[in-house]
């Protein structure tokens, strides 16, 4: 058999092959080459090819990048210290960076809709398929809720204008953009990753200035918190070594929140029109992402501000506990916190915004490997999934509990808490996918060098995203666990996605009889890219052409 890259493959007798012996249900877009594609068949969906790539690598690079970058980063420094955050945004970053290798890989290969719960489908079980389009897609619907009202937090920091005001208004524009085309998503990712971006290295130079004395107050601090209070804090006045390690926990456990939906770019593979180029670059580039935003982030902060300052754990939500924003105004910086307050407002829409396409993709889903009924599937003529896109939306309207008190509030928060744990789980999950996927390579002699991009260090770089993502998720509840911390309710809402989980898995496999995938007989083959849909670029002649070429 040939491959979509040219290279001949050998094919073993247990291998499963594409069914063609459905009828065609409907054409696919306006792209000739695709009108013989097969929906429901190897993942496919009805949605269109029309994200180019560098709104795919503007996706990759900024996709995802909420208030917790900016303001969320604050409580974890107050219970971490300085050494403490940046070693949990290293080594969470680490972890994130395996599981986007491992998923890249599978979504250069098989680019189908909504990617993640087809992929746990094909390579594990149906069942586990089944229950990751549930807790995922739950966890990013959730999360529109989440940003929006964040959003009315972070407008209180300049009017008392009602926060209905503004929920109601970011919901409204969210529905709008995901009803258009999906190029239109993209190019609203790209504005906005460009302000976030903008925003980030305004950041970097001025807290380089801040630090070196540069501000009005003339104060150099250079590593001033790094001996006092020193690189370590003490959690909750645990002293010594525990107590720091503890700090670190902490951090460890918001820093993997916060990297929570940096993952979704490889579900733009099913939309992208060259996801054999634009998949393996996105994945490329988070390696910056993770050294620039974070990394570097986590390394100035502990620069520019007291791991004591009390501003940082007062949950104000919006820039008055950014670490940032509180570094600037103690440099005598007046008008920078209004600026940076407004790009955390952009990045926080900008978040529910792709939290809104990702939790309809998710749905599509479910439609190609037949969970849920065809309707959800429907398109529009520009490929707008609009039936699945508006039962996504239909949870962001629970932003509105954040505006009650007493139960509504508590509800809202749990909601919150269950969806950071089905990222987590995720993230675990998508891991395993690629072990079993590589098992199956292995199983059946095919050579991944066939393949249209191979990611590094695998399968060991699967491994370490799998069991780096499972502990995590054990221990995101931890103090409760500590002498005189027990509060049932804070255990229920740490832990109980894990049941949330499993138990859909048990029920799917009651039902329908479903048995665990071997190797042997795992399908290799069907919705892979077709002749007619691989994009042949030619490599850039001109420097300036191979500039752009390399950024997007």
């Amino acid at each position: 058999m040939i491959s979509h890259t040219g290279h001949t493959m050998e094919k073993s007798d247990s291998k499963i092959e594409p069914d063609h012996s459905q009828p065609y249900e409907e054409e696919v877009g306006p792209y000739p080459e695709k009108d013989a594609l097969q929906l429901n068949v190897g993942g496919r969906g009805a949605t269109q090819r029309r994200l180019k790539n560098y709104q795919v690598t503007m996706i990759g690079f900024c996709g995802g990048i909420g208030t917790g970058l900016f303001v969320g980063t604050g409580a974890a420094y107050a219970k971490a210290g300085p050494a403490g955050l940046l070693l949990a945004y290293a080594v969470v970053g680490l972890v994130l960076w395996c599981v986007m290798q491992s998923i890249a890989e599978l979504a250069t290969l098989l680019p189908t809709a909504g990617s993640f719960p087809h992929w746990a489908t094909r390579f594990i079980d149906p069942s586990v398929g089944f229950s990751l389009a549930i807790s995922y897609g739950y966890c990013y619907t959730i999360a529109i809720a989440s940003e929006v009202s964040a959003a009315a937090v972070i407008v209180s920091y300049w009017t008392d204008l009602t926060p209905a005001v503004v929920i109601t208004v970011g919901l409204v524009l969210i529905l709008a953009i995901n009803l258009m085309s999906v190029r239109f998503y993209g190019e609203t990712e790209v504005i906005a990753g460009t302000i976030k971006v903008l925003c980030f290295v305004g950041l970097v130079i001025v807290s380089i200035v801040i630090t070196s004395g540069g501000g009005p107050n003339h104060e150099a601090i250079g590593f001033r918190y790094w001996h006092n209070p020193g690189p370590w804090t003490n959690y909750n006045g645990i002293t010594g070594p525990t107590g720091h390690f503890l700090g670190f926990l902490s951090a460890f456990v918001n820093a993997s929140f916060s990297f929570i939906g940096v993952e979704t770019v490889v579900i733009t593979a099913a939309e992208s029109v060259d996801p054999h180029r634009a998949i393996p670059k996105a994945a490329r580039r988070v390696t910056y992402r993770i050294a620039f935003f974070y990394v570097l982030g986590a390394f100035l902060i502990g620069m520019i501000v007291d791991p004591r300052n009390a501003d940082l754990v007062s949950g104000s939500g919006n820039a008055n506990s950014s670490p940032w924003v509180i570094a600037i105004r103690q440099a005598g910086i007046n008008a920078l916190p209004s600026i940076v307050n407004a790009c955390i407002l952009i990045s926080a829409w900008s978040a529910g915004n792709s939290y809104c396409w990702v939790g309809s993709r998710m749905i599509v889903a479910m439609t190609t490997d037949h969970q849920l009924p065809q309707v959800f599937g429907k398109v529009t003529k520009k490929g707008v999934p609009y039936v699945a896109v508006v039962a996504a939306w239909l949870f962001g309207p629970l932003a509105y509990l954040s505006l009650g008190s007493g139960g509504a509030a508590q509800a809202f928060t749990w909601l919150l808490n269950l969806s950071t744990v089905a990222g987590l789980i995720a993230w675990a999950t998508l891991s395993f996918c690629y072990i079993r996927f590589y098992a199956a390579l292995k199983a059946q002699g095919v050579h991944r060098d066939t393949l249209p991009w191979k990611g590094p260090l695998q399968p060991y770089a699967a491994w370490v995203g799998f069991i780096g993502s499972t502990i995590i998720t054990l221990v995101a509840g931890f103090p409760v666990f500590l002498k005189g911390n027990w509060n049932t309710s804070d255990f229920v809402a740490s832990y109980i996605g894990i049941p949330i989980f499993i138990i859909p898995i048990i029920g799917w496999k009651l039902w329908y009889r479903t048995k665990f995938v071997r190797a042997a007989n795992i399908d290799l083959w069907s919705g892979r890219l077709q002749e007619g849909e691989i994009i042949e670029k030619h490599r850039p002649m001109t420097w300036w052409r191979r500039i752009l070429d390399w950024l997007f």
